[in-house]
Parts: structure tokens; C-alpha cells; sequence
């Protein structure tokens, strides 16, 4: 990791809490999928993977500084992170779109986990 001692120190204290909140919210993903018909699961299943591909992203930075920076205090990152994803909003769009048309195929239960 790069940046002075201190917040070398500092970032690889901030680090395992940032992966705990990308666990919590994989889980929370993974509850809904549970209990969800096909293709609302397929949809929810989908969210799982951009959110491991951003859980990826972040945890391979080597900059202290941006851990200290932009994940000191934890709130609402994981959700904003995933929420941003073109993927997302095409999945979130294709649901608008089912529910205008009368279709709930598109995972209705999950999308509150990622818009609260």
C-alpha cells in the first residue's frame, strides 16, 4: 500500500470494515434471491455480481489515501458504488419499463436494498 506509515496504518484498519459492508450487502442480496421466482432471481443474482466486481475494484487500490478518504466513514458507498453501474440502471430500467406494462418479472423486492 502506498502513502506514509501512518496512513498505511490507518487505510489496512479502514480495509476489512469496507469488505464487512460489501459482505452485508452481498447477503442482504443473497436473502432476496432466496426467495425469489425466475427472472426476478436472475435480475437480483446480477446486482450479486456487479457488486463483487466493485468489491474487487476497491479492495485492490493500493492508495491509503483513498480508504482514508472515501471510506473512513462507512454510510451509504456500497450503495451509491452499485447504484452508478450502467448494468444497474439498465436492470432498474427493464423494471419501470415491467411494472408501466404490468409485468412484476424484474426483482421489485430487491431494488429497495440499492434506492433507500
Amino acid at each position: 500500500m502506498t502513502g506514509t506509515p501512518s496512513q498505511i496504518e490507518w487505510a489496512e484498519q479502514i480495509k476489512p470494515r469496507v469488505n464487512a459492508e460489501f459482505d452485508r450487502v452481498a447477503k442482504a442480496f443473497a436473502a432476496v434471491a432466496g426467495n425469489q421466482e425466475e427472472p426476478a432471481r436472475a435480475d437480483t443474482q446480477a446486482v450479486i455480481a456487479i457488486l463483487e466486481e466493485k468489491r474487487v475494484e476497491v479492495m485492490a487500490r493500493d492508495q491509503a489515501g483513498y480508504f482514508i478518504r472515501d471510506w473512513q466513514e462507512l454510510s451509504d458507498q456500497v450503495r451509491r458504488m452499485i447504484g452508478q453501474d450502467s448494468r444497474y440502471q439498465a436492470i432498474k430500467a427493464r423494471k419501470a419499463a415491467a411494472n408501466t406494462h404490468g409485468s412484476d418479472s424484474i426483482a421489485p423486492e430487491c431494488l429497495p436494498i440499492i434506492t433507500r
